[in-house]
């Protein structure tokens, strides 16, 4: 009986933390606010906040918005299915940057946005990623340029960490 009513109240804490997240969303959403990356996370993802710290020390600007149905949002931006990573950045509703790219590369995307290009991905959660460090651990990952047709191809190997 115990054990029913733990699971009772995390839910509704859980339901209660959600509806909070989705309405500060909207309020964020509707701000127009351009001049930065929007970077969709889940409200319990804390692996994005330190993606996004990751953004800031590498002096690009960056705010979350939290989404429960982080599905729509990747759908909304033509992420392919099994591409996905943990948070979808926008830049200026242009560009897409889909789960722990790196600074760097982000950068020199829009320095020089490849023809046909609307983004990049990293997929899963590799670790090693900026945002996903774990002290000496390290996988090597793939970052795949989005292209606008919902194709997509490989644009850069990280084979070690201080390649990012």
């Amino acid at each position: 009986m115990l054990r029913r009513f733990d699971i009772h109240a995390r839910t509704l804490l859980f339901s209660l933390l959600c509806a909070l997240f989705i309405g500060n969303a909207t309020a964020e959403e509707s701000s127009g606010d351009t001049s930065h990356f929007i970077v969709y996370k889940h409200p319990l993802c804390f692996c994005c906040k330190k993606w996004i710290k990751h953004l800031q020390d590498n002096k690009l600007q960056a705010s979350s918005i939290f989404k429960v149905d982080m599905q729509s949002v990747k759908r909304q931006w033509g992420i392919p299915r099994g591409m996905e990573g943990c948070h979808t950045a926008v830049w200026q509703g242009r560009f897409v940057f889909e789960g722990h790219v790196p600074a760097q590369y982000i950068q020199k995307f829009l320095t020089s946005p490849p023809e046909g290009g609307i983004g990049l991905i990293v997929p899963g959660m590799p670790i090693g990623s900026p945002g996903m460090e774990a002290k000496d651990k390290f996988e090597p990952y793939n970052i795949y340029l989005l292209l606008i047709d919902g194709d997509y191809r490989l644009y850069a190997r990280i084979e070690k960490p201080d390649a990012v």
